[in-house]
């Protein structure tokens, strides 16, 4: 993907602006409470994103390990992954 298309997609995030926080961990540790409800915020917020697909591929490509990426975390992008390579 060119930077230029990361760029387009970028710019279109529903995520930009102060509710990224939502999107990663805070610097202290986390309850899995917290961290559940924060998730769910930060996926709501993806549902309603145009852009999503192109964001979860990109943290694909990029084997990006922390944060929502597309309304995947971690585990799930792990997971789309390995049912990926599974495949092939």
């Amino acid at each position: 993907m060119s930077a230029l298309l990361v760029e387009e997609w970028q710019d279109k995030a529903a995520c930009r602006g102060p509710q990224a926080e939502v999107f990663f961990p805070p610097p202290r540790t986390e309850r899995r409470d917290e961290k559940a409800e924060r998730e769910a915020r930060a996926k709501s917020i993806c549902n309603q994103c145009s852009v999503a697909s192109a964001c979860l591929e990109h943290a694909l490509d990029v084997g990006e390990a922390h944060g929502i990426w597309g309304g995947r975390n971690e585990i799930e992008r792990r997971n789309i992954l390995l049912m990926r390579s599974d495949a092939n």
